[in-house]
């Protein structure tokens, strides 16, 4: 059995996190177990009635980490889909991981704020530009983009196919993934 893996997706709102980690889910659940902290259902389920400040978002997205590094102790590929705005608490859930020995994969979904809020379906960026929505991240509360991550995927560039093939190649060049053929 391989060991666990935590693939840490980070990126603003509306940047493909959920939808590329069920497309990656598909690849790897085949090879191995997988699980998804999907950041809307952590908050729903295990961080309800935290806000929205940075105090309480460095909260959730330590308990993130810490659901994470419990799955992947056990040899669960963790997928992760949640903002994480903020570059210290990521790298303090890498350093985490790596106390544990577990292989922290960072993915940046990169996208220009103009895509994002043209492919707004839920209407948040247009609220949150109208002052209706107080601390909403990239508008008015910081996004702090990875300095160094593993991977960086433009989601405003390419498919969802051309990502998720990208990233699961790169998963199988880091031996996080049994190489497959095309992959």
């Amino acid at each position: 059995m391989m060991s666990g893996v935590i693939l840490w997706f980070t990126g603003l709102s509306g940047s493909g996190k959920s939808t590329l980690a069920h497309a990656v889910a598909t690849h790897v659940g085949g090879v191995r177990p997988v699980e998804i902290l999907d950041g809307d259902e952590v908050r729903r389920h295990l961080s309800k009635g935290l806000g929205y400040t940075k105090e309480d978002r460095d909260t959730n997205i330590r308990r993130i980490g810490f659901v994470a590094r419990l799955l992947a102790r056990h040899e669960v590929f963790v997928i992760t889909a949640a903002i994480s705005p903020y570059a210290q608490t990521r790298d303090e859930i890498r350093r985490l991981a790596a106390l544990d020995s577990i292989d922290f994969v960072e993915v940046y979904l990169k996208a220009q704020l103009n895509s994002l809020i043209d492919r707004d379906v839920k209407g948040l960026y247009q609220r949150a530009l109208a002052g209706e929505i107080p601390f909403f991240t990239g508008i008015s509360d910081p996004y702090e983009p990875p300095a160094s991550p593993d991977l960086v995927v433009e989601t405003d560039k390419e498919s969802v196919r051309i990502s998720t093939s990208r990233i699961v190649g790169f998963l199988a060049s880091r031996g996080a993934i049994p190489k497959h053929d095309g992959a």
